[in-house]
């Protein structure tokens, strides 16, 4: 299989055609090698536009996956990701978002508590000298770089902790998709003098990730 030819044609027809325009985000999904980032008996998957799991579930931890092309630069564009920008990543998985995001921004700092794709993350992004993979709860964040010009949740969530949105700067954006299957949105929350308004955009059906459920309420 020629992944370079499949790189470009991800590019053209699912990415692209998606109302994707961005020059930046387009070149970074052209130069990182998806490939590279999914289980060997899943490369073949690599530029399918779908959901590729990059972790079975398994002792009561739910399935992970690297999410479907076209979502992903969706949201990618709608972060409006500067070259100066210190980002936090929510749930980098096997490292390929943090790769793209490496070429739009600064500095990353990549969020996983998965520690077995931490590890495998920290290799894959041995030749992203801007990013660093820290292991820990997903809905915690990470202090090692706050405050945030943003923070990208690589998957679906319930609910948007105060945690992270405490990790933005003054002005800074958090980007996610909020709710699950065809009710989900794709949303941007900012912050700005200790308060924080959100933005809806587009409907946007991601895999779920783990931690962020909504406390279910006792009812009489």
């Amino acid at each position: 299989m020629n992944f370079e030819t499949a790189r470009a044609n991800m590019v053209d027809n699912q990415i692209r055609t998606t109302d994707v325009t961005s020059h930046s985000v387009l070149t970074a999904f052209l130069s990182v090698p998806r490939e590279a980032f999914v289980p060997e008996k899943s490369k073949a998957l690599a530029y399918v536009d779908i959901d590729v799991e990059i972790c079975p579930a398994e002792a009561g931890k739910p399935a992970r996956f690297l999410m479907q092309p076209s979502p992903l630069a969706k949201l990618l564009q709608l972060a409006e990701i500067g070259k100066d920008d210190a980002v936090l990543e929510i749930g980098c998985g096997t490292g390929y978002v943090s790769a793209l995001l490496s070429l739009l921004a600064g500095s990353v700092v990549a969020v996983e508590e998965d520690e077995e794709l931490a590890a495998a993350a920290k290799a894959n992004l041995a030749d992203y000298p801007n990013v660093s993979v820290v292991t820990g709860p997903l809905a915690l964040g990470s202090a090692a770089g706050v405050p945030y010009d943003l923070i990208f949740v690589s998957g679906a969530v319930e609910e948007v902790p105060q945690a992270l949105l405490s990790q933005l700067r003054d002005g800074g954006r958090l980007v996610t998709v909020q709710g699950y299957g065809g009710s989900a949105r794709a949303k941007v929350f900012v912050g700005e003098r200790g308060a924080v308004s959100e933005n809806v955009f587009f409907n946007a059906s991601v895999k779920p990730l783990p931690g962020f459920a909504k406390a279910r309420e006792f009812v009489f």
